[in-house]
């Protein structure tokens, strides 16, 4: 048995994380779902130390590993993950000001760092206060609102590379942003990233980040356990608009349904499983792709097997 890939990961694990490891860990609080199974291992890391210890248990055990934030773009099997679950932790939350940069740590909410840029009188980072994520799930996804992004921000990333078992800066030239995407490693845990910003006046910047709370709050089933933007929007168009044109406001599997304040948001009702949603977003995909021609790109990701 010692040598079977769970225990061995969870052998090498214990040895640097002792009581901090946890097995058969519930992933559902920590999304923005509250949907899901456990987690066969989940770790925080507090130091490169615990990367480094996550990065070879991951590579001699051969199980599969996966990074979460905030979890407010995931959608996690209702059998849970048969692997390795990491997330940065308390010292991973971090920032820093240097002139018109601001550097943080990937465990950073977005929210909370364009607060810090409005304590500094900095402004271009407004629209993050609409972005329920961590710093490091933002980079990577290249999360936007508001019709900016991060890329527009971003100067470079702090990656620590699993295979490499080091942390190394990639310029923002070289992470490949794209929309709501990036050419960031699967591999790679962003640990940190640093923002060039601009000096602003604070009253400006307070009144456009009230302006996109107020705009999320009336646009978004915020009350109601969601993930967010479920499709990205298909390029001169909204998936949003795609979804309500094919009676998508109207349907619903399960206890999970479509949001009648937005077409792109699911919603998950008491006793929804991440299957009901998974197979709403069939069904929605199905019916733009049969009416439009369109195929809707999944925005939400899925940890672990559905369907």
């Amino acid at each position: 048995m010692g040598d079977e890939p769970l225990p061995r990961a969870e052998r090498m694990l214990r040895e640097v994380f002792g009581r901090r490891l946890a097995v058969d860990f519930p992933l559902a609080p920590l999304t923005s779902f509250r949907l899901g199974g456990p987690a066969a291992l989940y770790v925080e890391a507090e130091s490169g130390d615990d990367l480094v210890a996550v990065a070879r248990a991951v590579r001699a055990s051969g199980l599969p590993f996966v990074v979460i934030g905030k979890g407010s773009n995931v959608l996690v099997s209702d059998g849970g993950f048969p692997g390795v679950v990491l997330r940065l932790g308390k010292s991973f939350r971090w920032a820093a000001r240097d002139g018109d940069r601001l550097s943080a740590g990937g465990a950073m909410p977005l929210p909370a760092l364009a607060g810090v840029a409005l304590s500094h009188s900095l402004a271009g980072l407004e629209f993050g206060v609409a972005i329920p994520a961590s710093l490091g799930g933002s980079v990577r996804m290249n999360a936007g609102a508001h019709g900016r992004s991060l890329d527009e921000v971003v100067e470079r990333v702090e990656l620590f590379d699993l295979d490499a078992e080091s942390t190394h800066e990639v310029p923002a030239g070289r992470a490949g942003f794209r929309y709501r995407d990036s050419d960031l490693p699967e591999r790679g845990v962003v640990v940190g990233a640093t923002v060039r910003l601009q000096s602003g006046d604070p009253v400006e910047i307070r009144r456009l980040m009230d302006e996109a709370r107020e705009w999320r709050r009336a646009t978004q089933p915020l009350a109601e356990p969601n993930c967010g933007s479920v499709f990205t929007n298909p390029p001169g168009d909204h998936a949003a608009r795609l979804i309500e044109a094919v009676g998508g406001k109207e349907l619903s599997v399960g206890a999970a349904r479509v949001s009648v304040k937005h077409a792109n948001f699911i919603v998950a009702g008491p006793g929804a499983t991440a299957a009901d949603v998974y197979r709403l977003m069939s069904e929605l995909r199905s019916r733009v792709h049969d009416r439009f021609g369109v195929e809707l790109e999944p925005e939400v990701r899925v940890i672990g097997e559905i369907g």
